[in-house]
């Protein structure tokens, strides 16, 4: 895949869909790569130039020393559309994606088009929270992604779908098994550090919450809560937990595409 050369590193991206279409980002939640949004490139890439990219850390991108921010997650996706000669997209981003993309629209709107926020809230977690993950994975490193990965299935899965589709749970959490202890530990920090309570009211951007009406993580009152701040902005819920684009499926793509297409 071909790669963007930023001042410390590379940054791993893919193009699929006509070059004459209008440009999507897809951007991937925390210890997962550009791969979880393949269920939605068939149809995606009918109406759109999609740009999916692996975040800093994740993937085949860099993985520069930690610890790193949103803002600098932000600034990388404005990187990569100036490098690219991209003066505007849509962007699509969950969970940790989803507040790059309220970065992206609090304070470089006027790069957007469209704006879609899956699974994700103006803060997600406790420091506590955060700071025990980072420890963990800078002790164990490899291994503690391997276990990560096993206690993931019951955050970003419901038990029926995990028991229905055992392939699809297993293609998406060994991507977070082979992500970088390093990698992982400092998009950590950039979750933990990242609450944009008092700046959401800034998105001017046209803007659609997605959330999973199992989502232990960022519960539907989190992006109740999003929805409620942002001028606007529209809500979608499906029956799935964290990874709604992953579970929800063809109902998901078909959401995103109606609001989209507008």
């Amino acid at each position: 895949m071909p790669v963007l050369k930023l001042a410390d590193g590379d940054l791993n991206y893919r193009f699929d869909g006509p070059a004459d279409k209008p440009v999507l980002v897809l951007s991937n939640s925390l210890g997962t790569d550009l791969g979880m949004w393949d269920a939605q490139i068939p149809a995606f890439a009918e109406h759109f130039r999609v740009l999916r990219y692996d975040t800093r850390g994740h993937g085949q991108s860099l993985v520069s020393p930690g610890p790193y921010s949103i803002e600098q997650l932000g600034r990388d996706v404005l990187a990569l559309l100036d490098g690219l000669g991209i003066r505007k997209a849509s962007f699509c981003g969950l969970s940790m994606g989803g507040l790059i993309g309220q970065w992206l629209g609090i304070h470089a709107g006027e790069r957007l088009d469209k704006l879609v926020l899956c699974n994700t809230a103006a803060k997600i977690g406790s420091d506590e929270v955060w700071n025990s993950r980072i420890a963990i994975v800078q002790e164990g490193g490899s291994q503690a992604m391997r276990e990560l990965r096993d206690a993931s299935i019951v955050r970003w899965f419901t038990p029926a779908f995990v028991e229905a589709q055992p392939a699809q749970v297993q293609r998406i959490t060994e991507m977070l098994a082979a992500t970088s202890p390093e990698g992982y530990a400092a998009n950590c920090a950039a979750v933990r550090d990242a609450d944009f309570r008092e700046e959401i009211g800034r998105i001017a951007t046209p803007t659609l919450i997605v959330v999973g009406s199992e989502d232990p993580v960022t519960t539907p009152e989190h992006g109740r809560s999003l929805q409620e701040r942002i001028p606007g902005a529209e809500l979608a819920e499906f029956h799935a937990s964290h990874l709604s684009n992953v579970e929800a499926g063809d109902l998901f793509t078909k959401r995103v595409l109606a609001f989209l297409s507008k």
